[in-house]
């Protein structure tokens, strides 16, 4: 059942909802063989063996953001509230224009909107970044995996941060960030504030990866980031740790430049009352799948495309 924001949402978006919700289902329903290794687009392969494992780091707390460009903060924040999103806090330019705003999901979550500039024209997925219990001591287990971390710095925000690069992405290299919340940033100052009880979700837990060769790129997040392959989902992998978040990785040709993340809320019916106060257009889907242990479940997924395009799935929690 397809409902309509009145006089706004396109017919290609819609399709492109559809699209995302059918393929991030199907990625649920069944395992698929482990794809082999691969050369990624910068050349470089990387080596496994069938013995080979993760390699073992310090656990990270989670996803802590994902980063987007967009053509309009400002209606791309409108377009958040009807989810029940507000922004916590954003920098502002020189001249006043905003640089940088922080959409708010949870205390730990955000999406950071980034406007389009005339050096960087693409709108969509810039980057993710992950929360580190412990950065130095993650830091230096990469060093050690002979990765080339930059150093741990203090970001504009008040958080320790670190960048590293990946493999290439639908244009461009991946831009791997690392954080770790610190008491007096200005993430840290507004726990507990901007957490309305609209919100379509309350985490975020899945991040998708368009990657130009997804089979090194899955070696890559296993041997060199310490990630876990997911029982049940060849594309999916969980973060080192105890949240059980994941990563999706899938071929840059199928998502582009487009960021694509899954939501989970207790209320899937409460979510869907919303977008349709709000006048959001969304679809709803459901599907059956098995576990690892092959127990059926069924799932149910709500998606959403925000202004550029961008695909937001709800899952019931």
């Amino acid at each position: 059942m397809v409902h309509r924001k009145i006089g706004a949402v396109c017919g290609a978006l819609r399709h492109l909802a559809l699209v995302s919700l059918a393929a991030g289902l199907t990625a649920y329903a069944g395992a698929q063989g482990m794809p082999a290794a691969g050369t990624g687009s910068t050349g470089s392969t990387l080596e496994l063996t069938a013995t080979a494992g993760p390699v073992q780091l310090p656990p990270m707390n989670g996803i802590a953001h994902i980063a987007v460009r967009v053509k309009d903060i400002a209606a791309s924040l409108a377009f958040y509230h009807k989810l029940g999103y507000d922004q916590a806090f954003a920098m502002t330019a020189k001249d006043g224009t905003v640089s940088q705003s922080f959409l708010k999901l949870d205390d730990r979550q955000f999406i950071e909107l980034y406007p389009v500039s005339d050096r960087d024209k693409d709108v969509g997925f810039m980057h993710l970044c992950f929360e580190g219990a412990d950065l130095n001591a993650l830091h230096d287990a990469y060093v050690a995996e002979g990765l080339t971390p930059i150093s741990v710095r203090t970001a504009g925000a008040g958080n320790l941060l670190f960048t590293m690069k990946g493999l290439q992405q639908y244009s461009v290299p991946q831009n791997i960030e690392y954080t770790q919340y610190m008491p007096g940033s200005l993430h840290s100052k507004d726990f507990g504030q901007h957490l309305g009880p609209d919100r379509v979700g309350d985490k975020m837990t899945v991040v998708a990866l368009a990657m130009q060769d997804p089979a090194a790129a899955r070696a890559f997040y296993i041997d060199k980031l310490g990630f876990t392959p997911t029982p049940g989902s060849a594309n999916r992998l969980t973060l080192p740790g105890s949240s059980g978040e994941q990563v999706e990785i899938v071929p840059a040709a199928e998502l582009g430049a487009r960021s694509s993340i899954i939501l989970t809320t207790p209320d899937l019916n409460k979510s869907e009352a919303q977008l349709k106060r709000q006048e959001v257009a969304y679809q709803r889907a459901s599907a059956s799948s098995a576990d690892a242990k092959g127990k059926a479940r069924k799932i149910e997924m709500i998606s959403v495309t925000d202004p550029d395009g961008n695909i937001v799935r709800i899952e019931q929690q």
